[in-house]
């Protein structure tokens, strides 16, 4: 068991509660309480849905507090920043047990070998052409051992088909789930979606939830639905998401990295 004064990586932010520590305290209590409420209302049992909190723009020292907090899975959107945040953290110390750290951003083709060193899953793998580089690359990370088991895939799907935002149609989802399924460094575990600003968020995730089903006729295994944010996560919850991507709500506006 960890010091109580400590976060397990040698830090002491949970110890002296600093000004962040508090704020990050009380933001991530509320998000909990929210979904703890929101999984009840659902009639789905306790811990149904994960947590996943995105510290995509944040430092490291606010990861490092959100472990002493409890924190063990995170989300980030930016390659190479997110690989020299993680390997920044891990340099503080042991932590136990170890943060994962789930890639939600676009990623590019030539990144993939980066993101495949360091991410449990890929939850936005939109085109045919990612899912095999990312398996080249997960297999060269097994066999270098920077990673020890295959790498998690979740097939970003487009609810309004607008290129532009990113995902799949639902009618290009069996090729790229077939390339994925035929790798053994990647894992199929499922689907992710953004709600359309347009529109009403529970028509989207009705939407989802029935192209999720269809899905898993075919790939019974990927179970796990990555959908719902800060402003959304009730309505994503209640239509049978599996994974909620909160920052906002947690870590506060992005942080103006310049004036």
């Amino acid at each position: 068991m960890n010091d109580p004064g400590t976060d397990g990586t040698g830090s002491d932010f949970s110890a002296s509660r600093d000004a962040r520590t508090t704020e990050l305290a009380a933001r991530l209590r509320a998000v909990r309480e929210r979904l703890d409420a929101a999984v009840a209302a659902a009639h789905r049992p306790a811990g149904a849905v994960e947590l996943l909190v995105v510290t995509k723009f944040f430092p490291a020292d606010d990861v490092r507090r959100l472990i002493g907090l409890g924190v063990r899975t995170f989300g980030e959107s930016r390659e190479p920043e997110a690989g020299r945040k993680i390997a920044e953290v891990r340099a503080g110390g042991e932590i136990t047990p170890p943060p994962t750290f789930d890639m939600i951003g676009t990623v590019q083709t030539k990144k993939a070998g980066g993101v495949a060193r360091w991410a449990r899953a890929v939850h936005s793998v939109d085109r045919r052409k990612l899912a095999e580089r990312l398996a080249d690359a997960a297999q060269a990370a097994l066999d270098a051992g920077d990673r020890d088991d295959p790498l998690g895939v979740l097939l970003q799907v487009s609810l309004d088909g607008d290129p532009h935002r990113g995902g799949l149609l639902e009618a290009d989802l069996a090729e790229v789930a077939d390339a994925v399924a035929g790798s053994p460094a990647l894992s199929l575990r499922g689907l992710m979606a953004i709600a359309p600003l347009a529109g009403e968020r529970a028509h989207w995730m009705a939407e989802l939830a029935r192209i999720h089903a269809d899905f898993t006729r075919s790939h019974p295994d990927a179970t796990e639905l990555s959908a719902g944010m800060s402003g959304d996560l009730e309505i994503a919850v209640a239509h049978g998401s599996t994974c909620v991507r909160v920052g906002t709500a947690i870590l506060g506006e992005r942080p103006l990295l310049s004036q």
